[in-house]
């Protein structure tokens, strides 16, 4: 089966960290199939790029990438404005690359990642192309839609009209359910993780590399600065310990638009010298700072199945979390710790809790995690899936003829 994805979410030359579960999907789906990948680049988020300097990309905008060629049309739309229109800027922007790459590569079924606009627009250009689609959903391009907004209406439509959803939790397959769609349809895979590079190591060892004192108790955040990470939450927790005469560090890996916020707020409570930003680290870094660290904090107020925790899980990191989406779901993978989003006493306590049980570490209890390859084979089930929704579909229409 000849597969051809379609995503902004993606690792490009000017956001390399971007979409990195994604990236280890789609690499395992290629070891099962042919496979090419259409992953546009918001032309703003490439302007700021180019004007600082970092990334560069080709003219013919296509690389090479894991054996698989990607194209990266720029993705043009009006900022702030129109959104509901975002889904038409969307299909137009990638119309031309979209016919070229179907004639030369002759797809069987179309992969789209994210509902809106990615997701309704590879349903518009595959089923105009005489394409199955299958339609995978993430978390914030579900649970973040205000309901009879525009956006709901259009994310509506891609789901209604896809031949196959892909959920990354139980609870967001259930609010797919909301907009109203078939049970039968949908399908929960959860995403896998690469046990080659996440796996349990020395604690003295990483935070020698990483350059953090040894006897510190250590927090850790990966993930977008965003304000629906909460981790803001995460910084005023870090004020109680502070004037509890609490000693700690805490390093918060990312970057986004609360950055600034962050370091002021940071600032404004005297913890320059405990609350550390530290930037994006590439993916294949990850393993060393999770080993590092006591516990792993991710305040969300909304998410799907974050991969951090099942990465930090992985290399024996205990976490404490926001009881949110489908993070309740793999709880149980470790020595998980959930508390309400947004609060900010039950959070310091949490992480109080968690701390309290030292150094321990669990990789002798570890469950078997589950690698990419397993998640991929059950991805191809719903492509396949997809495929004879179409053709029922198409049988259909040639009845009602």
């Amino acid at each position: 089966m000849r597969v051809l994805a379609l995503t902004s979410l993606y690792p490009n030359p000017f956001q390399p960290t971007l979409g990195t579960f994604n990236d280890q999907q789609f690499r395992a789906l290629a070891t099962m199939n042919p496979m090419r990948i259409i992953s546009p680049i918001s032309w703003t988020r490439e302007l700021g790029a180019r004007w600082r300097g970092k990334g560069r990309l080709s003219r013919l905008r296509r690389i090479e990438r894991n054996g698989v060629w990607v194209e990266h049309p720029r993705y043009v739309f009006p900022p702030k404005l129109f959104r509901a229109m975002y889904g038409h800027c969307f299909k137009r922007s990638i119309a031309r690359v979209f016919s070229r790459v179907v004639a030369e590569f002759r797809p069987d079924v179309v992969l789209g990642a994210w509902a809106y606009p990615d997701g309704w627009a590879a349903v518009q250009l595959a089923h105009e192309a005489g394409l199955p689609v299958a339609l995978k959903v993430h978390g914030s391009d579900i649970l973040t839609v205000e309901r009879n907004s525009p956006r709901w209406t259009r994310t509506g439509e891609a789901l209604h009209e896809a031949e196959a959803i892909i959920a990354v939790s139980q609870d967001l397959a259930e609010k797919v359910a909301g907009f109203g769609v078939p049970q039968e349809k949908v399908r929960v895979v959860y995403n896998g993780v690469d046990g080659d590079l996440f796996r349990p190591g020395s604690m003295e060892d990483a935070r020698k590399k990483l350059g953090m004192e040894q006897h510190v108790p250590t927090l850790l955040y990966v993930g977008n600065l965003f304000p629906m990470k909460g981790v803001d939450v995460l910084v005023d927790a870090c004020e109680q310990f502070k004037k509890q005469g609490m000693a700690f560090n805490c390093y918060i890996v990312g970057a986004g638009s609360m950055r600034v916020s962050l370091e002021a707020q940071i600032k404004s409570l005297g913890l320059e010298r405990q609350v550390r930003l530290v930037g994006t680290k590439p993916h294949r870094e990850l393993p060393e700072w999770f080993r590092a660290v006591d516990v792993m904090v991710l305040p969300s107020y909304s998410e799907g199945v974050p991969n951090v925790l099942l990465e930090a899980v992985a290399c024996g990191t205990r976490f404490v979390a926001s009881r949110v989406g489908g993070i309740p779901e793999i709880a149980h993978l470790g020595l998980g710790w959930l508390v309400p989003p947004g609060d900010v006493d039950a959070l310091a306590h949490g992480i109080r809790s968690s701390l309290d049980l030292g150094h321990t570490r669990f990789a002798a209890q570890l469950p078997q995690m589950r690698g990419h390859v397993e998640a991929a084979m059950e991805i191809v089930s719903s492509l396949e899936q997809a495929c004879r929704g179409y053709r029922e579909k198409a049988n259909g229409r040639m009845v009602v003829r």
